[in-house]
């Protein structure tokens, strides 16, 4: 164990609870991997106040590109998975929370990418996020299926007290520079907002090649996405629907937004991935200031 001087505490083992060592786990059946993060407010900055990780799961330095404001300042972090792509057997777990008055923005520093099964079966990510009185923003780039490939994919986000969150999930279901579509593909995607042990969104969403030409599937579309935000209200409703329609961004896009128990809704379907994910960060920049009290600062990672 170590621990720095910002008392971030870091567990890092090289295998899984087995303790066999990770080269042999990643052989047997896949790589296993957990990141566990916290976020505590002190001094006037977020700082992550505990990391533990097992496996190719991890983090570097926390950013801070956005200026002092009343509150913490945020923290802005990048979530990493070194092999660079997600197999057949893996499973990755990541657990963030936010302290109350504490800010984290949380991306990844490129697309993910799932590969086409092999003989381990489904590849498996969960992804646990809470905030409690803090502020969340998950901002993930986009996850990219290949052909062939076997997903359970589950985000779950739970609030409480006076939590704020925005965030997304963008998916792209093939190769489309390669014009390969998903094949025989079977993706299982989920997505939970739940406030003070209620639920506020549960979507469940399986991903089977007949529905992406159907008329009542993606009409031929190949990105898909979801954004939410909470809380929020009419009047951000309004916001989104009318500078989404009037955007050139989302030309040839379909793009819907709904405000349900306070959750403003943004599904979206597209022929380009790259399209989808422009219009979100446009909505993004647009309601930040309103629901989070701060303007949109992009993390430096998206420029690279």
């Amino acid at each position: 164990m170590i621990t720095t001087a910002a008392k971030c505490k870091c567990v890092c083992t090289t295998g899984g609870s087995t303790g066999e060592p990770i080269g042999a786990a990643a052989l047997a059946g896949g790589w296993q991997a957990r990141l566990a993060l916290r976020f505590d407010a002190t001094g006037g900055r977020t700082r992550l106040a505990q990391r533990e990780h097992e496996g190719p799961l991890l983090v570097q330095r926390a950013f801070y590109p956005e200026a002092p404001m009343a509150g913490a300042q945020p923290c802005h972090l990048y979530i990493i998975h070194p092999p660079g792509g997600v197999a057949s057997g893996d499973e990755l777990q990541l657990e963030a929370q936010v302290g109350a008055g504490a800010h984290a923005l949380l991306t990844t520093p490129a697309a993910a990418k799932f590969y086409r099964r092999g003989p381990a079966g489904l590849a498996r990510v969960t992804q646990r996020l809470s905030a409690a009185g803090g502020t969340l923003e998950w901002l993930p780039q986009e996850n990219i299926y290949y052909p062939e490939a076997a997903v359970e994919l589950r985000t779950i986000v739970r609030l409480s007290g006076a939590a704020r969150f925005m965030g997304w999930e963008i998916g792209c279901l093939g190769l489309t520079a390669s014009a390969q579509g998903i094949g025989n593909a079977s993706l299982r995607l989920g997505l939970e907002l739940w406030h003070e042990g209620s639920p506020l969104l549960l979507e469940r969403l399986a991903l089977a090649p007949p529905v992406i030409p159907a008329r009542w599937g993606l009409a031929g579309h190949i990105a898909l996405g979801t954004a939410l935000a909470w809380p929020a209200g009419a009047v951000h409703l309004e916001r989104a629907r009318a500078d989404l329609d009037s955007s050139e961004i989302c030309a040839g896009m379909t793009i819907a937004c709904t405000l349900v128990d306070d959750v403003l809704v943004c599904r979206a379907i597209a022929q380009r991935t790259d399209q989808l994910k422009q219009a979100f960060v446009r909505w993004w920049r647009l309601l930040r200031p309103t629901l989070l009290g701060r303007e949109a600062v992009l993390p430096r990672i998206w420029a690279t």
